[in-house]
């Protein structure tokens, strides 16, 4: 099950960042890549992904693997130094890193934009201007892939905490053609091991 990534005072990151850095990307994220694959066929330029919060990097390294350029955006350095460090050299040209607080980051144009459990550690109103962003940003025809807390996430309601319900997330996405959805929700564990009431939303959509 995908676990819980839960607000923590800094020190703990860099435990979180060991713990997930050999762990394979998010299924959304892989979704998002096989779609552009099946679109584009052999040959095509490499295409451009925002990773927002990206951690150690599972989903980057993913795309990296793929033949994609990445920009990572994390607002501690040492995801960055996780994600570069576990980089294989054949794909570091091809990564930017950037050490960038997500509520005020302009994002640039891009294919694809993933948030993989980041956006719940901004405000409500931040979490909502990240996502317009992105909707402005997105080329057409490009993607969002998101890994969501809902509502009925054991941090709902926890102070600097957003969990969105499906419904609310729905709107927030208005401008897409939702092409995957699902609703996760169960008892599970954080990445660090503590017991955690899981809700997630799953979901990769197209820009129209």
């Amino acid at each position: 099950m995908p676990e819980a990534r839960s607000p923590v005072p800094d020190e703990h990151w860099p435990a979180y960042y060991a713990v997930t850095v050999g762990r394979p990307a998010w299924g959304t994220t892989i979704d998002a890549a096989e779609r552009f694959a099946a679109a584009d066929g052999p040959g095509a330029p490499p295409r451009l992904a925002v990773d927002l919060g990206c951690g150690a990097g599972r989903d980057s390294r993913e795309l990296l693997s793929r033949g994609w350029r990445v920009l990572a955006v994390d607002l501690e350095a040492s995801a960055i130094d996780a994600l570069e460090a576990a980089t294989p050299e054949q794909d570091r040209e091809r990564l930017q890193g950037l050490v960038a607080d997500l509520a005020g980051f302009e994002v640039p144009a891009c294919d694809l934009a993933i948030a993989s459990v980041s956006l719940q550690l901004l405000s409500e109103d931040d979490y909502t201007a990240v996502l317009r962003r992105v909707t402005a940003a997105l080329r057409p025809g490009g993607r969002f892939a998101g890994l969501l807390y809902g509502d009925r996430d054991e941090s709902a309601g926890e102070p600097g905490v957003t969990c969105l319900s499906p419904g609310a997330v729905r709107g927030l996405l208005a401008d897409y053609e939702i092409e995957s959805w699902f609703e996760r929700e169960e008892d599970g564990r954080t990445a660090l091991g503590d017991p955690h009431h899981v809700h997630l939303i799953e979901v990769v959509a197209r820009r129209r």
